[in-house]
């Protein structure tokens, strides 16, 4: 068999069900291995970006590398916001890309570019295959790191005379990652610290999301009986009514749940990304730390644990968990609770205004279990984390490492492939909108409906607002915008324009009764509110 036919297998080998491109010359040889598999699926997708954050939010959801393909050069180039994107986010993605054959590395040639010294920033390893019979063990490596914690993105290239190759090996055995757990001695300083602590503070990550150990947060937060915040993509750990639930933290202005770390005389970070948002903003005062996480805490000034426990957070959880620990109720002064949801707009403020705070609320109304959010990059993103409350964790997806505009509508796809059980919802500013719009195609040929909320100022508000802060006025951040109701009609997709917030809430329930693909224009006031991240 040729190498791209045993290409095709070691993907099979691994459980891939999807991958997302655009098929290129250089791929060819691949592309017709493909066609031959009945295990995996070919989406052909409008904008290789696209493909990236397809397979991004389908690594997040389903906790298996997504798989997207492009052409050497500009396609492969195409792909690199994406896979960056993926890599901060910690979620598990192999991108695959063609390239020219070896013969021509060595001078000038059309469309070559050093792809592998290019990706090698952005993702966790870069590896071109110079033999075809190395590609099982490439291929499961690659699936290996971008699976183990922390999950991130691999890069392979597959040159076109190599895929063309006769070949004769065979896909390895996939095997299971061991889960590590902190020794006796680890527990027991945790232990030690958290009975010599007055006003312990829990601050919640990304990674327990990941590692599925809510339930096991849950229990902890339970038995010491102290505040808890979560970062924007650990939102939803506690529920909204939950009296330890102080919300989130991470923005640049008005983050006012810092002020309850600042009284805590011990923070307990679990399964915390740095990435997310760094120490500097938010433990000023260099509070002391528990670091309780996937990996070894990363070195920093604002970030002094006093003391770790490394490996599988479920089961570290379960180790503290089965000891005898004392209750450290408190609250913060100030009643911090209250002032942070009229402050972030969490209490609903009944008004005929179609505010973003306002659709948040509706949304926030009328969701469901199976309700999935997907936000996409600006001021919204912002609002999203102070003011909508999931019912639960896993159901709002946030970019925050790259933060990267226009992941929303792609996003979604990748979201409906991985859990077509859920209602998916998008949350859009016009400028994210417009950067992927097409994939709309691609959803209308799936047969993949989602709700789109185009929120329509025609400018990006995030910058509009940091600008005039700097320097007083804006300049360069606003544009004019097509009709987005009939562009969406011109991709077979419903669009409607609601006028006010009663008439967005009878339509976004309308589209989720009937599973409707439907793309709703919100032409939104400024909330008044100065929403900086």
């Amino acid at each position: 068999m040729k190498a791209s036919d045993l290409m095709v297998k070691c993907l099979e080998n691994e459980g891939v069900e999807f991958i997302f491109g655009i098929i290129g010359s250089e791929v060819l040889d691949l592309a017709d291995s493909l066609s031959s598999s009945e295990k995996i699926r070919y989406i052909p997708v409008r904008h290789e970006q696209g493909a990236a954050f397809m397979a991004d939010i389908y690594g997040r959801l389903t906790g298996k590398p997504g798989v997207c393909l492009a052409t050497l050069g500009p396609g492969a180039a195409n792909l690199l916001t994406g896979i960056a994107s993926a890599n901060l986010d910690h979620s598990p993605v192999v991108a695959l890309a063609g390239q020219k054959g070896l013969e021509t590395h060595h001078k000038q040639a059309h469309q070559f570019v050093d792809l592998v010294r290019v990706y090698e920033p952005v993702t966790k390893w870069a590896i071109q295959i110079k033999d075809g019979n190395t590609i099982p063990e490439i291929i499961r490596q690659s699936f290996r790191k971008a699976y183990e914690e922390k999950p991130g993105a691999v890069y392979v290239e597959f040159p076109e005379n190599i895929a063309a190759e006769a070949v004769t090996s065979q896909p390895l055995r996939v095997s299971d990652i061991t889960n590590c757990v902190p020794n006796a001695s680890s527990v027991n300083t945790v232990l030690q610290l958290l009975q010599e602590s007055q006003r312990p503070f829990i601050i919640v990550g990304n990674q327990v999301i990941r590692q599925d150990a809510v339930q096991e947060v849950q229990e902890f937060a339970a038995k010491l009986g102290c505040p808890l915040a979560t970062s924007f993509m650990a939102k939803g750990i506690l529920p909204k009514e939950h009296p330890q639930n102080y919300y989130c933290f991470g923005f640049k202005e008005k983050d006012y749940v810092v002020r309850g770390f600042e009284e805590s005389d011990l923070l307990i970070a679990i399964g915390l990304d740095l990435v997310e948002a760094g120490p500097s903003a938010w433990n000023q005062k260099k509070v002391p730390v528990i670091h309780i996480g996937a990996c070894c805490a990363e070195v920093d000034d604002y970030y002094q644990v006093r003391s770790e426990l490394v490996g599988n957070i479920k089961e570290s959880l379960k180790m503290l968990d089965s000891k005898e620990i004392s209750a450290k109720p408190w609250q913060p002064s100030g009643d911090l609770k209250k002032r942070l949801e009229e402050s972030y707009s969490i209490v609903e403020n009944r008004s005929s205004r179609f505010t973003i705070e306002a659709i948040l609320h509706v949304i926030e109304k009328v969701q469901t279990e199976d309700t999935l959010i997907i936000s996409d990059v600006g001021s919204h993103k912002v609002a999203i984390a102070r003011t909508y409350q999931p019912m639960h964790a896993k159901q709002l997806i946030i970019s925050n490492g790259l933060a990267s505009m226009g992941i929303s509508i792609p996003g979604a796809i990748g979201a409906k492939l991985a859990a077509p059980e859920k209602t998916v919802i998008v949350v859009t500013g016009d400028g994210g909108a417009l950067m992927n719009f097409a994939e709309l195609e691609t959803a209308k040929r799936l047969g993949l409906p989602f709700i789109v909320i185009v929120l329509n100022d025609s400018m990006l508000k995030l910058e509009v607002d940091q600008m005039k802060q700097k320097f007083g006025e804006s300049y360069g951040v606003t544009f004019s915008n097509p009709n987005f109701v009939l562009l969406a009609e011109s991709f077979g997709v419903k669009g409607v324009k609601p006028r006010d917030p009663n008439e967005f809430e009878a339509m976004l329930v309308s589209a989720m009764k009937g599973n409707e693909f439907v793309l709703m224009e919100v032409m939104v006031e400024n909330s008044g509110s100065n929403l900086l991240c």
